[in-house]
């Protein structure tokens, strides 16, 4: 087997905000790639990343995982996390990896990546010709407005600022996240979904209830769309990271060729 080559691509938003990303491939990227997109506070190089970045290895796959803006390497603050700026995020990432020949990407996110991923792929379907999305939070932007208290709610709106914190972050997200729920409605989504999709949830989450993951599949109309439930599966979902990423590349073996 050829070597593998790894970089670390830091990208300029416009705004001049860099995002930093790791790219790995043998011999050349190529026409497609496996694209990791993290979760509300993670990094792109976590337990999920890593073993799906060695599924990938194992065939001979493109793989890329750049860090949100506010993210791990990347430049800016979670005081900025909206959805637009999750989308353009990943057309600045889109953008890049067109320039070195890869123009379709096989997006797997997870939690909050999964939302943005999801809407990606809504938004490029051209780009995009399979999903995998990990404990989704399709209803990311709404769902923890729904969540606070009416006072909650008036001091975020009153001071643009609301501090999330639980045992995995500790950060505060501003306003502009609510200023675009009406933008990015779940109903929406799902009825504009039309991506092979494979979603993985576990029944013991407790930051995203898998009802949620249920619900989406009940409800869209298409019909590519498979969900996986684990009995004793968290949120993070990392006793089964190993068995995620061999299903996610297995899944999109059926429409890697149009990259290939």
């Amino acid at each position: 087997m050829k070597p593998r080559q790894t970089e670390e691509p830091r990208l300029s938003l416009p705004s001049g905000t860099p995002l930093q990303g790791t790219l790995s491939y043998t011999a050349n990227p190529g026409g497609a790639a496996v694209v990791y997109v993290h979760g509300f506070g993670s990094v792109r190089g976590g337990a999920k990343s890593a073993a799906l970045e060695a599924a990938c290895a194992r065939r001979g796959w493109t793989f890329a995982a750049f860090d949100f803006r506010g993210h791990g390497g990347s430049g800016g603050s979670m005081l900025d996390l909206r959805g637009s700026a999750l989308q353009h995020d990943l057309e600045t990432v889109r953008a890049y990896l067109a320039t070195r020949g890869v123009r379709w990407l096989f997006l797997v996110g997870s939690s909050m990546g999964a939302w943005a991923a999801a809407w990606f792929a809504v938004r490029r379907r051209e780009a995009v010709p399979a999903c995998v999305a990990l404990a989704p939070a399709f209803d990311f932007l709404a769902g923890r407005w729904s969540r606070l208290s009416d006072a909650e709610r008036e001091l975020w709106r009153h001071t643009g600022r609301l501090r999330v914190r639980n045992q995995f972050v500790d950060v505060e997200i501003g306003y502009g996240r609510m200023e675009e729920a009406d933008v990015f409605r779940v109903e929406d989504l799902v009825a504009a979904w039309a991506t092979p999709l494979l979603v993985y949830h576990g029944m013991r989450d407790e930051s995203v209830p898998y009802a949620e993951s249920l619900a989406f599949v009940e409800r869209a109309a298409f019909p590519g769309v498979e969900l996986r439930l684990t009995k004793d599966g968290d949120h993070r979902l990392l006793n089964y990271q190993d068995e995620i990423a061999e299903a996610a590349c297995a899944f999109f073996t059926r429409w890697w060729h149009k990259g290939a």
